[in-house]
């Protein structure tokens, strides 16, 4: 009985493995990617230099290493929402200064209120499908009179979506305004224990179940050690995990324009650094929503007063930045909406 039992088992392993299997060819087969040589103009437009000057802005010591609550974290928000300003692109309508503020009664002992920023893009065919590209603005602060200013963590996130949410407006005003809306969601209180996203998914600007994806990004200027021999990687980190579609999105935007490895050992749902559960995406995942973390690990300054910005490799932050900006592309402009699937 035992064998037979084991026996059944192994058939029925096997079938959903090769259900599985087919599943994927056929997600394979049904991505549509077009306008490649439309896509890569707009990349061009994102440079080293630009997120240069806006890692060196955010990272600086005049913002006192943006605590959350405190006036330099309040002021690079200020920072940010001027530069959504300059680009024309628009704050949602119920939120018109930018800012969803978010009340010290939900934040640790002892912060101040703070606030996420949220600009964003409409769309032209699905307006209220929403494909969110994310980054928390806040760092550690001043600690024993040393200031973090958090070049990587996560200046380098902010820069990055600024630039991006350019690339964007500058194809809207060219005529290519995407298909869904795309919501720029700077984030606070992250360094406390993810609130400023939590607080955002329990009361959303835009509909949690019209929200397509979030594309999280937290700390992609740096080179962990385990790739001292090939800095052209990325961890990639959930992406499998609520949607195969996505997964195959980001895999087939990475080889049409970055070529660069995606790295998931820290996708492993046992690998002991949990950075699945450690980010802003984990919050709109909890919510069914399919997501990815853009990471590139741990290094010697991380969470240091020397995460400065004179260590940023500016030209991997860009390289980078435009894998994010197609994945972006891509499901802002498909035909169809990302399918949902809990593996």
């Amino acid at each position: 009985m035992k064998v037979l039992i084991a026996s059944a088992l192994i058939l029925v392993g096997s079938c959903a493995t090769l259900r599985h299997s087919e599943k994927i060819d056929n997600l394979k087969k049904s991505i549509s990617f077009e306008d490649e040589n439309l896509i890569n103009n707009y990349l061009q437009t994102i440079q080293p230099t630009d997120l240069q000057i806006h890692v060196e802005e955010v990272a600086s010591d005049k913002y006192n290493g943006r605590k959350t609550g405190e006036d330099g974290h309040n002021d690079v928000c200020g920072y940010i929402r001027n530069y959504y300003i300059s680009q024309d692109i628009n704050a949602p309508k119920s939120l018109p200064d930018y800012y969803q503020k978010v009340p010290k009664e939900i934040l640790p002992e002892n912060l101040n209120d703070s606030q996420n920023i949220i600009a964003y893009i409409e769309g032209e065919e699905f307006p209220d499908e929403y494909v969110f590209i994310s980054a928390h603005s806040d760092h550690e602060g001043v600690i024993n009179g040393e200031i973090y200013n958090g070049a990587d963590d996560n200046g380098s996130g902010t820069a990055a979506v600024l630039e991006m949410a350019e690339a964007f407006s500058k194809a809207v005003k060219d005529g290519y305004r995407p298909k869904r809306s795309i919501v720029f969601l700077h984030l606070t209180a992250e360094e406390v224990g993810l609130h400023g996203s939590r607080y955002y998914t329990q009361n959303p600007i835009f509909p949690i179940e019209n929200t397509v994806v979030d594309l999280n990004i937290d700390m992609i200027g740096r080179v962990d050690d385990r790739h001292k021999q090939n800095e052209n990687y990325i961890y990639v980190i959930g992406s499998d995990r609520v949607s195969t579609e996505l997964h195959f999105v980001a895999q087939k935007a990475n080889t049409t324009f970055t070529n660069l490895d995606l790295d998931y050992k820290y996708n492993a749902e046992n690998d002991h650094n949990q950075y699945y559960y450690r980010s802003d995406h984990y919050n709109f995942a909890l919510e069914g929503v399919p997501v990815i973390f853009f990471f590139n690990g741990e290094h010697e300054d991380y969470t240091k007063p020397s995460d400065t910005a004179d260590k940023i490799n500016y030209t991997l932050l860009a390289k980078r930045t435009k894998l994010i900006f197609a994945t972006a592309w891509y499901i802002a402009n498909a035909d169809h909406r990302l399918e949902v699937e809990i593996i």
